[in-house]
């Protein structure tokens, strides 16, 4: 009889890493990094140009070698067993890798063919992932007519023709528009919400953002933080609430109530530091109301990931971490 798991266990991890190193002649790419990604999950490594997002995905895919360090991907080790690694995963890199003179269908039978599927059951996998992916109405077209969004669609169809357990998708999104990008997003869901894990890098905040359980700041070969997305921007000073006046009197008596505010007196406006909760809020405003001031309006500022990439990379400075999201309230 199967032990049940005991409170607090970790659910299985579909990657795992310790101390990976790599180095490229005298510049180190990756310097030491530790991950654990559980099943079933959406990941995401953000990072600068050059900081090593892509290196870390062709070494968990065995297309390079690390120089140090221990990588297991869906429960097989990337060094001592690269087949069973490329049996359980897909790639999707940051260009579609479609032949242009072939249909869709053909590309994602040339894919079949390829992985040594049966003739019955690579066509039978062709025509699930065409109506998956909503290109089955241009099956017969080929990918050199399609758009940019269509392009991606069928790459990712080409990725699961293997139904692999873990997919890399190395920034999916870049070039795509906003409509194609968003469902792209959708289409991510799809996959983990059925079981999938999926590592992501992006240079889209907000991609990671919307998608990712988990993130990961990668800088200078090594991992700066790691947390949920709400956790990263927590580490991030500058929430506050902005109050505006119309007159000179109020915006004084204003000032008086919040000391430690600061002044914009060009725009008679107050930044109050605070959390923006509801009880924050209630509590400003009571303070307001108590001094018989009113304030013609009212927003609350918040640190997104831009500002934690910023604050946590050297693509900032130490102003970078104050620039802020205003949420109008």
């Amino acid at each position: 009889m199967p032990t049940p798991r005991q409170a607090g266990t970790q659910p299985p991890a579909a990657v795992s890493v310790v101390g990976l190193r790599k180095s490229y002649g005298t510049k180190t790419v990756l310097d030491g990094i530790d991950l654990r990604i559980p099943a079933g999950s959406v990941f995401a490594l953000l990072g600068p140009n050059g900081a090593g997002k892509t290196t870390t995905v062709q070494i968990l895919s065995t297309l390079v070698s690390a120089d140090g360090g221990q990588a297991q991907v869906a429960g097989h080790d990337v060094a001592r067993s690269p087949d069973g690694v490329r049996g359980a995963i897909g790639v999707t890199g940051q260009f579609a890798a479609l032949d242009d003179l072939l249909t869709a269908e053909e590309n994602l039978l040339l894919m079949a063919d390829l992985l040594r599927l049966g003739k019955r059951e690579g066509r039978a996998r062709t025509r699930e992932l065409l109506e998956r992916f909503g290109i089955a109405d241009v099956a017969h077209q080929r990918a050199a007519t399609f758009s940019g969004g269509m392009r991606r669609r069928l790459d990712i169809a080409m990725t699961l023709v293997g139904d692999p357990q873990v997919i890399f998708l190395d920034e999916p999104t870049t070039g795509l528009d906003p409509r194609s990008r968003r469902t792209m997003w959708d289409t991510v869901r799809t996959l983990v919400a059925g079981g999938t894990t999926v590592f992501l890098t992006t240079q889209y905040l907000e991609e990671a953002d919307q998608l990712a359980d988990r993130i990961a700041v990668l800088d200078g070969g090594r991992i700066v933080a790691e947390g949920t997305a709400d956790e990263l921007k927590a580490r991030i000073p500058g929430s506050h609430v902005r109050l505006r006046f119309t007159e000179p009197a109020a915006y004084e008596r204003a000032s008086a109530v919040f000391p430690g505010a600061a002044r914009d007196d060009e725009n008679l406006a107050l930044r109050v530091a605070g959390d923006g909760g509801l009880d924050a809020l209630r509590g400003l405003l009571d303070r307001l109301d108590a001094a018989g001031v009113r304030a013609a309006d009212l927003s609350v500022h918040t640190p997104d990931l831009d500002d934690v990439f910023l604050a946590l990379t050297g693509e900032g400075t130490a102003d970078s971490a104050l620039h802020v999201k205003e949420t109008p309230r």
